[in-house]
């Protein structure tokens, strides 16, 4: 407490902590790899947080509605997180313990068994991976290797999956690599210019062909994996009956499906699991983020066929961060209790309304979409024409016309509304394939006087990068922009 008292440097706006904090950053830009990425388009120095709020050493506050990449289910510090660690603390058990089995782990495991989808709880494994997402999708790839001795990876066009080997092999951006792409359907930039169900059915169909085609040049693959709601790819939720039906194409096809619920687990979507909107049961899922208590963790569950590979196969010196399961226990728990998924379906079709206003009211808001409190809100040049319908493929007659086109992404437009609601105290995220998607994800325990605040600070924002400022002075303060809901924020 001491070190942070003396960072912060004096009273917040004081000299002394403005100097504090320019000085911290400029140190981090001097030592700190090339490679870092929030810290450039964030330049705050956290030095206190709670839920929603963050306090930087300069003394100003944050919204947090990036919440460590959806990793603060419950937001910053909340109680029952810390008072799990600090049990774990004073009983004196051990912090390290590789993969043997603990009083800590057994109740992680149990919790974590009592929210899995219907179908794959009775009949499931766990293993613990390394602390990252990434290196649960490396499990999860050698897992369903070992398990069907074929080696290909079927994945989807836009995807994000991790930063190791493997995983950015399935991931978007991807070159020279053992994995199949395949059409993510998305109804904004379809990638058939139709949308909507003919679009996803268009998808459907084009998976189908590349498995069933001998000459497709796709062999049968390990195993497919997707993501329930794209959240780098631009925040595109896949439509449930298109999940469906993929379950059923690799079902058919014995083609073992991976859900990443990285990001999109633990009430998220408006379901504890996202993949419980279709009804659709993964033949492995692979979780992180939310499910450590805001603590490094990351596992995978998947059905005991596939328990096939051998002791040591899947290996790693971190793999029992008993603080991370005590905490991922407490947020589990927290999380299924006070149902925290269907709060978030609720707040989250609340706050998608009032974002989809704010896109009628803006040229420059080409699309808003999401699932609970999993938003995107993409930017679009609001000068430049709209796509020519002679450059989209058209593959049925219910291909849009050229005046119902997306407008281009407009990433530099993005970037400075970024700006501008940091500017404003609202920090948010960047995404999709442009870097033109600002991204929302906060806790699941935002209230409705911050969710208000939220969307008025990210209002303002646009009002100011779109040079709207006399729409803004039209529109009444406070209470009356969102609703009848107040706007305070902390």
């Amino acid at each position: 407490m001491a070190v942070i008292e003396s960072v912060r440097g004096g009273s917040p706006g004081t000299e002394d902590a403005r100097t504090a904090h320019e000085g911290i950053l400029r140190r981090q830009s001097a030592r700190e790899s090339a490679a870092r990425t929030y810290a450039r388009a964030l330049p705050i120095v956290p030095v206190r947080a709670r839920g929603l709020t963050i306090e930087g050493a300069d003394g100003r506050r944050y919204l947090d509605c990036l919440s460590g990449a959806g990793t603060l289910a419950l937001g910053h510090n909340h109680p029952v997180v810390l008072e799990a660690i600090r049990g774990v603390l004073d009983s004196g058990a051990p912090l390290h313990v590789l993969d043997l089995a603990t009083p800590v782990k057994d109740a992680f495991v149990t919790e974590l068994f009592h929210t899995l989808p219907p179908g794959l709880a009775d009949h499931a494994r766990v293993q613990f991976c390394g602390p990252a997402g990434t290196d649960a999708v490396e499990a999860a790839f050698t897992l369903v290797r070992a398990a069907t001795g074929r080696d290909g990876i079927l994945a989807f066009s836009g995807a994000y999956h991790g930063m190791t080997a493997g995983a950015l092999a399935a991931s978007g951006g991807a070159p020279d690599v053992r994995v199949a792409r395949l059409p993510f359907p998305q109804d904004y930039r379809c990638p058939f210019g139709v949308g909507g169900e003919r679009g996803a059915e268009l998808a459907a169909r084009w998976t189908e062909s590349v498995l069933d085609d001998p000459k497709s040049g796709v062999p049968d693959p390990a195993g497919m994996i997707l993501e329930p709601v794209q959240g780098e790819g631009g925040v595109l939720p896949a439509p449930d009956a298109w999940l469906r039906r993929v379950r059923r194409i690799t079902a058919d096809r014995s083609i073992p499906l991976i859900a990443d619920e990285v990001q999109t687990g633990v009430g998220r979507t408006g379901a504890f699991w996202a993949v419980e909107h279709s009804g659709v049961t993964p033949d492995v899922m692979v979780l992180s983020k939310a499910i450590g208590g805001s603590l490094p963790l990351a596992v995978i569950v998947y059905r005991d066929e596939l328990d096939t590979w051998q002791p040591g196969a899947h290996a790693g010196t971190f793999r029992g961060n008993q603080l991370a399961m005590a905490a991922g226990t407490a947020t589990l728990a927290y999380v299924r209790e006070n149902r925290l998924a269907e709060r978030a379906a609720d707040l989250g079709a609340h706050m998608l309304r009032q974002l989809r206003r704010l896109m009628g009211e803006h040229a420059c808001i080409g699309d808003v979409r999401g699932r609970g409190l999993m938003m995107g809100v993409e930017v679009v040049d609001p000068q430049a024409p709209a796509a020519s319908g002679e450059r989209i493929v058209t593959l049925a007659a219910t291909a849009r016309s050229p005046e119902e086109q997306p407008r281009p992404a407009a990433p530099g437009l993005a970037a400075a509304l970024q700006r501008e609601c940091l500017r404003r105290g609202l920090i948010v995220e960047l995404g999709g394939r442009h870097s033109s998607v600002v991204r929302l994800l906060p806790p699941l325990t935002i209230t409705d006087e911050q969710a208000a605040a939220v969307l008025d600070r990210l209002a303002d924002a646009v009002d100011a990068v779109s040079g709207d400022r006399a729409l803004a002075a039209q529109r009444p303060p406070g209470p009356g922009r969102h609703g009848d809901r107040p706007s305070h924020a902390d």
